[in-house]
């Protein structure tokens, strides 16, 4: 049990035993200054008006109950107007080894999720150009997302949603068909008159590749209708982008476990199911030829169309279509992960998802800002249509998916990121990356060589008496980390924030090589401090493990 919930325990039963329920406001947290104690609680300051006694007098009165309670807790001192600040004992921080070494894998595991299914929806990319490291952020923040959500306790699917339809695509098919077009001409003798490219159409030399497979595959590829060679150049050119997308997700270590097309929804009948819906409850209109959403009745600064005059579909329709099926689904958590760029896009959303009959605590968007790719410090201009992207699948070959994964989430999501490749690519303690893979690689490689020195620390393994002998201030320092970790995991769960554990697992690996260069792990002539440590070190790492594994980062045994 981790030190919060064990203090929270402690005082719950001590404040019903005089006849009062804990504290709707109150608190337990670590204090600003650890000289302070471990942590800091604020119930009787919150309980005092209650039970009708000076909060300093609560205090006191708490406290004496609470030394006397568990063998757990080594000081408690009252500060301030009624705050206790609990210090505990070094035998129950030392209890923490075990801990870890009997969940293993699973520690951090926790049960807020337990019997919810959640849905993260991310990448979503259209199928109209190679990924680019934008992409690529929104992918580990997506995926880390599923990974964080699972040890929570929820049920979680990954989706990705195919913006399989739309004009979109149309450009697509044009883009093919015309490259494909200049192309044929060429081989006929008549590149000189060719007409310049349409600055709408897609620019980059991947365009002129697939034209120029389909002409090799079926010479008479232009030969056809126009209509119907642009809907042919859109099939296969879709087909062969969105096999790139699946490959550089795979090479990325994303995983998806539903493919959700859009055009799919359409041809279902789904959006107009979905319209004729929200006209029954009065949630949508016709005016001037259109079909509109009544979106100011939730909030929003104007309503929205769902239909042209035209009779052609926005794409939000398809949207509220897209997210009615979730809900059918049965998911009680949706998460988004959109561009930053979309910010504008969530009030209309959370209109939708309230005419739907959905909580608004049922549906939550997650913001993915830009990222400034730099060369030699250099920024390296990006633009999927003028094809002068640095594609995620280039940033994986230079710098490998470790590293781009790892330093996609060190910062809050929607905070806008610069990525150094020259820095991501140094085996130094700068790089951050490598600072914590590093971390762990040290532990496995003392062990290594405790094997080859005939340190037989297994032998001992088992032996917690010796874990008394963790009582040094940096030792104790690494197992109140540990008894953090599954806190973190918690939190990063509930505030959608994969950026919390990288942040901790910045800081328990600048402990342990602090630790590391400043004490003796191996004495062959003390057993049992080699093994207290031995043992105290291999929680550490399988820390570092499962946290980079909510990132979806390797942890090396050597580097």
């Amino acid at each position: 049990m981790r030190a919060s919930e064990h203090l929270r325990t402690l005082l719950q039963t001590i404040i019903a035993e005089l006849g009062f329920a804990w504290p709707a406001k109150a608190t337990i947290e670590p204090p600003k200054d650890k000289r302070h104690g471990d942590l800091a609680a604020n119930c009787a300051l919150v309980l005092a008006k209650e039970a009708d006694k000076n909060p300093r007098q609560l205090a006191e009165e708490l406290a004496a109950k609470l030394r006397a309670s568990s063998p757990s807790i080594a000081e408690v001192a009252v500060a301030g107007p009624g705050f206790l600040n609990v210090t505990f004992s070094p035998a129950f921080w030392q209890g923490k080894v075990a801990e870890v070494e009997r969940t293993g894998e699973r520690f951090g595991a926790s049960a807020l999720g337990v019997g919810k299914k959640a849905q993260v929806e991310f990448v979503s990319a259209n199928p109209t150009g190679p990924l680019h490291i934008g992409h690529g952020r929104g992918a580990a923040v997506g995926d880390s997302l599923v990974r964080i959500l699972r040890l929570a306790g929820y049920e979680t699917e990954a989706e990705y949603y195919i913006n399989d339809a739309g004009k979109q695509m149309h450009t697509l098919g044009r883009s093919v068909w015309l490259r494909a077009r200049e192309l044929a001409a060429a081989q006929n003798g008549a590149a000189a008159l060719r007409p310049p490219f349409p600055e709408d159409c897609y620019q980059g030399e991947y365009i002129i590749d697939i034209a120029r497979d389909m002409l090799a595959a079926n010479p008479a590829l232009t030969g056809l209708p126009e209509a119907d060679g642009i809907d042919a150049c859109y099939e296969y050119g879709m087909k062969v982008i969105f096999d790139g997308i699946r490959q550089d997700l795979a090479d990325f270590q994303v995983t998806h476990d539903v493919w959700f097309s859009e055009r799919g929804l359409v041809e279902r009948g789904s959006v107009e199911k979905t319209l004729a819906m929200l006209r029954g409850t009065g949630h949508a209109f016709e005016e001037d030829g259109a079909l509109w959403f009544n979106t100011t009745a939730f909030g929003d600064d104007k309503n929205r169309v769902l239909r042209k005059s035209d009779g052609s579909l926005t794409y939000f329709a398809s949207d509220i279509a897209y997210h009615a099926d979730k809900y059918a689904r049965g998911f009680d958590l949706v998460i988004d992960v959109w561009g930053a760029d979309h910010h504008g896009y969530i009030p209309r959303m959370r209109a939708a998802i309230a005419a739907l009959g959905q909580q608004q605590s049922a549906f939550e968007v997650i913001l993915v800002q830009l990222v400034n790719l730099l060369r030699e410090g250099e920024q390296i201009a990006m633009s999927t249509r003028a094809g002068t992207f640095e594609t995620l699948a280039d940033v994986l070959q230079e710098v490998g998916t470790d590293a781009a994964r790892f330093m996609f989430l060190s910062r809050k999501s929607d905070s806008k990121l610069d990525f150094d490749l020259a820095l991501v690519k140094q085996r130094t303690m700068d790089n951050p990356v490598y600072y914590v893979q590093y971390a762990h690689a040290r532990v496995e490689a003392l062990h290594r060589r405790a094997a080859e020195r005939g340190i037989d620390a297994a032998a001992r393994a088992g032996n917690d008496a010796d874990l008394a002998l963790l009582v040094e201030s940096a030792e104790l320092d690494l197992l109140r980390l540990l008894d953090r970790f599954p806190q973190v995991a918690e939190d990063a769960a509930a505030n959608l924030a994969p950026h919390f554990i990288s942040y901790y697992l910045m800081e328990l690996a600048g402990v342990l090589h602090h630790y590391y260069a400043a004490h003796q792990i191996l004495d062959a002539n003390n057993p049992a401090l080699t093994s207290a440590r031995l043992r105290l070190l291999r929680a550490v790492a399988q820390a570092l493990k499962n946290g980079l594994a909510l990132l979806g980062v390797s942890a090396p045994d050597s580097m």
